[in-house]
Protein backbone atom coordinates (compact mmCIF):
# COMPACT_ATOMS: atom_id res chain seq x y z
CA UNK A 1 0.00 0.00 0.00
CA UNK A 2 1.37 3.27 -1.08
CA UNK A 3 1.62 5.60 2.08
CA UNK A 4 0.66 9.52 1.33
CA UNK A 5 3.98 11.60 2.80
CA UNK A 6 3.13 14.71 4.57
CA UNK A 7 4.02 17.65 3.67
CA UNK A 8 6.76 19.39 4.70
CA UNK A 9 6.03 22.59 6.76
CA UNK A 10 7.75 25.83 5.08
CA UNK A 11 10.77 26.68 6.13
CA UNK A 12 11.74 29.02 8.87
CA UNK A 13 11.06 32.61 7.74
CA UNK A 14 13.95 35.35 8.85
CA UNK A 15 13.45 38.84 8.93
CA UNK A 16 16.21 41.36 9.30
CA UNK A 17 16.55 44.72 7.09
CA UNK A 18 20.33 44.97 5.92
CA UNK A 19 20.41 48.65 5.97
CA UNK A 20 19.35 48.79 9.66
CA UNK A 21 21.94 49.51 12.12
CA UNK A 22 21.70 45.31 13.87
CA UNK A 23 22.64 44.42 10.68
CA UNK A 24 26.41 45.85 10.29
CA UNK A 25 28.68 43.34 11.71
CA UNK A 26 26.61 40.36 11.44
CA UNK A 27 26.56 37.47 9.09
CA UNK A 28 23.07 37.45 8.57
CA UNK A 29 23.42 36.89 4.40
CA UNK A 30 25.31 33.78 5.67
CA UNK A 31 22.51 32.25 7.15
CA UNK A 32 21.10 31.74 3.48
CA UNK A 33 22.82 28.72 3.48
CA UNK A 34 21.10 27.63 6.72
CA UNK A 35 18.92 24.50 5.26
CA UNK A 36 15.27 25.14 6.52
CA UNK A 37 15.83 28.85 6.48
CA UNK A 38 14.08 31.59 4.32
CA UNK A 39 15.94 35.05 4.49
CA UNK A 40 13.99 37.77 4.44
CA UNK A 41 15.80 41.16 3.79
CA UNK A 42 12.97 44.02 4.56
CA UNK A 43 14.06 47.43 3.70
CA UNK A 44 10.92 49.85 5.43
CA UNK A 45 9.18 49.12 7.75
CA UNK A 46 6.10 48.64 6.29
CA UNK A 47 7.53 45.54 4.58
CA UNK A 48 8.76 43.79 7.95
CA UNK A 49 4.70 43.77 9.13
CA UNK A 50 3.98 42.87 5.17
CA UNK A 51 6.47 39.89 5.34
CA UNK A 52 5.67 38.83 8.81
CA UNK A 53 1.74 38.74 7.98
CA UNK A 54 2.07 37.48 4.50
CA UNK A 55 4.70 34.57 6.84
CA UNK A 56 1.36 33.80 8.70
CA UNK A 57 -0.78 33.60 5.83
CA UNK A 58 1.70 30.78 4.45
CA UNK A 59 1.13 28.75 6.96
CA UNK A 60 4.79 29.34 8.38
CA UNK A 61 4.87 27.85 12.11
CA UNK A 62 8.27 30.53 12.85
CA UNK A 63 8.60 33.93 12.22
CA UNK A 64 11.93 35.44 13.58
CA UNK A 65 12.96 38.81 13.86
CA UNK A 66 16.41 39.34 13.21
CA UNK A 67 17.59 42.46 14.60
CA UNK A 68 16.70 45.20 17.13
CA UNK A 69 14.08 45.67 19.40
CA UNK A 70 12.46 47.68 16.58
CA UNK A 71 12.43 44.71 13.94
CA UNK A 72 10.94 42.51 17.06
CA UNK A 73 7.85 45.18 17.03
CA UNK A 74 7.59 45.31 13.55
CA UNK A 75 7.24 41.80 13.00
CA UNK A 76 4.95 41.32 16.32
CA UNK A 77 3.01 43.60 14.85
CA UNK A 78 2.96 42.06 11.46
CA UNK A 79 1.79 38.81 13.17
CA UNK A 80 -0.99 40.49 15.12
CA UNK A 81 -2.35 41.49 11.75
CA UNK A 82 -2.79 37.82 10.79
CA UNK A 83 -5.15 35.31 12.14
CA UNK A 84 -7.03 35.71 15.31
CA UNK A 85 -5.37 33.97 18.25
CA UNK A 86 -1.83 33.02 19.11
CA UNK A 87 -2.45 29.42 18.11
CA UNK A 88 -3.27 30.05 14.95
CA UNK A 89 -0.36 32.92 14.38
CA UNK A 90 3.22 31.37 13.71
CA UNK A 91 5.40 31.63 16.86
CA UNK A 92 7.91 34.98 17.33
CA UNK A 93 11.45 34.03 17.80
CA UNK A 94 14.18 36.59 18.44
CA UNK A 95 17.87 36.85 16.89
CA UNK A 96 18.91 39.62 19.05
CA UNK A 97 21.24 41.67 16.99
CA UNK A 98 20.83 45.48 18.30
CA UNK A 99 22.15 47.38 21.01
CA UNK A 100 19.36 46.74 23.78
CA UNK A 101 17.76 43.74 22.77
CA UNK A 102 15.23 43.99 25.87
CA UNK A 103 12.47 41.67 25.25
CA UNK A 104 15.06 39.17 24.65
CA UNK A 105 16.33 39.44 27.97
CA UNK A 106 13.01 39.33 29.80
CA UNK A 107 12.51 36.13 27.46
CA UNK A 108 16.02 34.91 28.39
CA UNK A 109 16.76 34.27 24.67
CA UNK A 110 20.68 34.30 24.80
CA UNK A 111 22.42 37.30 23.53
CA UNK A 112 25.86 37.03 21.33
CA UNK A 113 25.60 33.48 20.01
CA UNK A 114 26.12 33.00 16.71
CA UNK A 115 23.83 33.24 14.70
CA UNK A 116 23.85 29.88 13.22
CA UNK A 117 23.70 28.39 16.89
CA UNK A 118 20.86 30.50 17.58
CA UNK A 119 18.85 29.98 15.10
CA UNK A 120 18.95 25.98 15.98
CA UNK A 121 18.23 27.08 19.50
CA UNK A 122 14.91 28.38 18.27
CA UNK A 123 14.00 25.82 16.27
CA UNK A 124 14.13 23.80 19.60
CA UNK A 125 13.08 26.39 22.13
CA UNK A 126 9.89 26.05 24.62
CA UNK A 127 6.80 27.90 23.07
CA UNK A 128 5.06 30.60 25.83
CA UNK A 129 2.22 32.42 24.82
CA UNK A 130 2.79 36.14 25.94
CA UNK A 131 0.67 39.50 26.10
CA UNK A 132 1.05 42.28 24.03
CA UNK A 133 -0.37 46.13 24.60
CA UNK A 134 -2.83 47.34 22.45
CA UNK A 135 -2.21 51.34 22.11
CA UNK A 136 -4.79 53.64 20.31
CA UNK A 137 -4.94 57.21 20.02
CA UNK A 138 -5.90 60.26 18.10
CA UNK A 139 -4.35 60.96 14.54
CA UNK A 140 -4.82 62.92 11.41
CA UNK A 141 -7.05 60.54 9.89
CA UNK A 142 -9.13 59.12 12.81
CA UNK A 143 -7.53 56.44 15.69
CA UNK A 144 -4.42 54.76 15.13
CA UNK A 145 -3.81 51.46 16.88
CA UNK A 146 -0.86 49.82 16.79
CA UNK A 147 0.82 46.94 19.29
CA UNK A 148 3.67 47.18 21.79
CA UNK A 149 5.55 43.77 22.89
CA UNK A 150 7.95 45.65 25.11
CA UNK A 151 7.53 49.03 26.94
CA UNK A 152 5.40 51.94 26.80
CA UNK A 153 7.56 55.30 27.92
CA UNK A 154 6.57 58.81 28.85
CA UNK A 155 7.91 62.12 29.73
CA UNK A 156 11.30 62.47 31.00
CA UNK A 157 12.72 59.31 29.42
CA UNK A 158 12.94 60.48 26.04
CA UNK A 159 14.80 63.43 27.45
CA UNK A 160 16.98 61.08 29.36
CA UNK A 161 17.42 59.19 26.09
CA UNK A 162 18.84 61.72 24.07
CA UNK A 163 21.22 63.21 26.71
CA UNK A 164 22.59 59.38 26.75
CA UNK A 165 25.61 59.20 23.70
CA UNK A 166 27.45 56.13 22.78
CA UNK A 167 30.52 58.17 24.67
CA UNK A 168 28.76 58.60 28.19
CA UNK A 169 27.64 54.97 28.00
CA UNK A 170 31.67 53.95 27.23
CA UNK A 171 32.50 55.79 30.15
CA UNK A 172 30.06 55.73 32.81
CA UNK A 173 29.02 51.85 32.29
CA UNK A 174 25.62 51.24 34.13
CA UNK A 175 25.99 54.69 36.03
CA UNK A 176 25.23 56.30 32.49
CA UNK A 177 21.70 56.39 33.28
CA UNK A 178 22.07 57.90 36.46
CA UNK A 179 24.52 61.26 34.78
CA UNK A 180 21.79 61.67 32.22
CA UNK A 181 18.85 61.85 34.23
CA UNK A 182 21.23 64.30 36.21
CA UNK A 183 21.87 66.45 33.39
CA UNK A 184 18.60 66.13 31.79
CA UNK A 185 16.87 67.62 35.29
CA UNK A 186 17.17 71.34 34.43
CA UNK A 187 14.58 71.18 31.12
CA UNK A 188 12.25 68.28 32.42
CA UNK A 189 8.50 69.22 32.12
CA UNK A 190 6.22 68.68 34.44
CA UNK A 191 3.12 67.12 33.71
CA UNK A 192 -0.78 67.82 34.87
CA UNK A 193 -1.64 63.78 34.01
CA UNK A 194 -5.09 62.65 34.44
CA UNK A 195 -4.76 58.62 35.10
CA UNK A 196 -8.05 56.47 34.55
CA UNK A 197 -7.32 52.66 35.56
CA UNK A 198 -9.27 50.17 34.22
CA UNK A 199 -12.28 52.03 33.06
CA UNK A 200 -12.56 54.25 36.69
CA UNK A 201 -12.49 57.44 37.68
CA UNK A 202 -9.49 59.97 36.69
CA UNK A 203 -6.48 60.03 39.00
CA UNK A 204 -4.73 63.32 39.35
CA UNK A 205 -0.60 63.17 39.62
CA UNK A 206 1.52 65.51 38.81
CA UNK A 207 4.23 63.38 37.19
CA UNK A 208 7.85 63.77 35.51
CA UNK A 209 7.49 60.14 33.59
CA UNK A 210 5.25 57.19 32.96
CA UNK A 211 5.81 53.45 32.01
CA UNK A 212 3.41 51.11 30.56
CA UNK A 213 5.49 47.95 30.59
CA UNK A 214 4.86 44.16 29.32
CA UNK A 215 8.58 43.47 29.69
CA UNK A 216 11.24 44.05 32.38
CA UNK A 217 13.43 46.44 30.72
CA UNK A 218 14.00 49.68 28.27
CA UNK A 219 16.84 51.01 26.92
CA UNK A 220 19.39 48.72 26.98
CA UNK A 221 18.61 46.27 30.18
CA UNK A 222 17.19 49.35 32.46
CA UNK A 223 15.51 47.78 34.95
CA UNK A 224 12.05 50.29 34.39
CA UNK A 225 9.54 47.50 35.09
CA UNK A 226 11.43 45.01 36.97
CA UNK A 227 8.55 42.84 38.52
CA UNK A 228 7.02 42.78 34.69
CA UNK A 229 5.05 39.43 33.83
CA UNK A 230 4.25 39.14 30.21
CA UNK A 231 1.73 36.31 30.85
CA UNK A 232 -0.69 37.54 33.07
CA UNK A 233 -2.50 39.68 31.66
CA UNK A 234 -1.83 42.65 32.95
CA UNK A 235 0.31 46.04 31.83
CA UNK A 236 2.99 46.98 34.75
CA UNK A 237 2.51 50.61 35.07
CA UNK A 238 5.09 53.46 36.79
CA UNK A 239 4.38 56.83 37.19
CA UNK A 240 7.39 58.72 38.73
CA UNK A 241 5.79 61.86 40.65
CA UNK A 242 7.24 65.34 39.85
CA UNK A 243 8.53 66.44 43.00
CA UNK A 244 10.73 62.88 42.93
CA UNK A 245 14.65 62.66 43.90
CA UNK A 246 16.01 61.59 40.46
CA UNK A 247 18.92 61.00 41.48
CA UNK A 248 18.24 58.84 44.54
CA UNK A 249 15.47 57.32 42.20
CA UNK A 250 18.01 56.58 39.23
CA UNK A 251 20.17 54.57 41.57
CA UNK A 252 17.51 52.56 43.18
CA UNK A 253 16.78 51.61 39.42
CA UNK A 254 20.17 50.57 39.55
CA UNK A 255 20.13 48.59 42.39
CA UNK A 256 17.28 46.76 40.47
CA UNK A 257 13.91 47.79 42.09
CA UNK A 258 12.28 50.71 43.18
CA UNK A 259 8.78 50.38 43.16
CA UNK A 260 8.00 50.64 46.09
CA UNK A 261 9.63 54.37 46.63
CA UNK A 262 7.14 57.24 47.83
CA UNK A 263 8.08 58.91 44.83
CA UNK A 264 6.70 56.54 42.46
CA UNK A 265 2.89 55.11 41.60
CA UNK A 266 2.69 51.55 40.91
CA UNK A 267 -0.16 49.77 39.50
CA UNK A 268 -0.93 46.49 37.61
CA UNK A 269 -4.31 47.27 34.99
CA UNK A 270 -5.86 45.62 32.40
CA UNK A 271 -6.51 49.11 30.73
CA UNK A 272 -4.67 52.34 30.87
CA UNK A 273 -5.98 55.97 29.82
CA UNK A 274 -3.46 58.77 30.05
CA UNK A 275 -4.53 62.14 29.56
CA UNK A 276 -2.10 65.08 30.39
CA UNK A 277 -0.88 69.06 30.40
CA UNK A 278 1.24 69.62 28.28
CA UNK A 279 0.76 66.65 26.32
CA UNK A 280 3.23 63.67 27.51
CA UNK A 281 5.35 62.57 24.07
CA UNK A 282 5.04 58.52 24.75
CA UNK A 283 7.49 56.31 23.17
CA UNK A 284 5.89 52.59 21.70
CA UNK A 285 8.72 49.99 21.92
CA UNK A 286 11.30 52.72 21.58
CA UNK A 287 9.90 54.40 18.39
CA UNK A 288 8.55 57.77 19.77
CA UNK A 289 4.57 58.04 18.52
CA UNK A 290 2.02 61.16 19.75
CA UNK A 291 1.59 63.13 23.15
CA UNK A 292 -2.40 63.34 22.52
CA UNK A 293 -4.34 60.94 25.43
CA UNK A 294 -3.66 57.12 25.07
CA UNK A 295 -5.20 54.34 25.93
CA UNK A 296 -3.06 50.97 26.47
CA UNK A 297 -4.96 47.63 26.84
CA UNK A 298 -3.63 44.67 27.64
CA UNK A 299 -4.00 41.57 25.20
CA UNK A 300 -3.61 38.08 26.86
CA UNK A 301 -2.02 35.64 25.68
CA UNK A 302 -2.02 36.98 21.72
CA UNK A 303 1.34 35.74 20.98
CA UNK A 304 3.24 32.39 21.09
CA UNK A 305 7.30 33.28 21.58
CA UNK A 306 10.72 31.43 21.78
CA UNK A 307 12.32 31.60 25.38
CA UNK A 308 15.03 30.71 26.59
CA UNK A 309 16.13 27.81 29.13
CA UNK A 310 16.14 30.21 31.93
CA UNK A 311 13.02 32.15 31.30
CA UNK A 312 10.73 32.81 34.12
CA UNK A 313 7.59 34.50 33.63
CA UNK A 314 6.96 36.11 37.36
CA UNK A 315 9.80 38.05 38.57
CA UNK A 316 8.75 39.26 41.90
CA UNK A 317 11.11 41.16 44.31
Amino acid sequence: MRVRAHPSPPPMRVLYNSKAGSAEGADVDALRTVPGVDLVDCDDPEATMRAAAEAALEGHDLVVAAGGDGTVHLVANGLMQAWSTAATRPALGILPLGTGNDLARTLAVPIGAHPFEALDALRRAERRAIDVIRVSHDGDDGEVTQYAINVCAGGFSGAVDEILTSEMKANWGPLAYLVGAMQALPDLADYDTRLAWDGGPEERVAAYNGVVANARTAGGGKPVAPRANPEDGLLDVVVIRADADLARLAARVLAGDYLDDDDVVFNRVSRLHVASTPGMWFNVDGELRTNAPITFEAVPGALRACVGPAYQAACEP
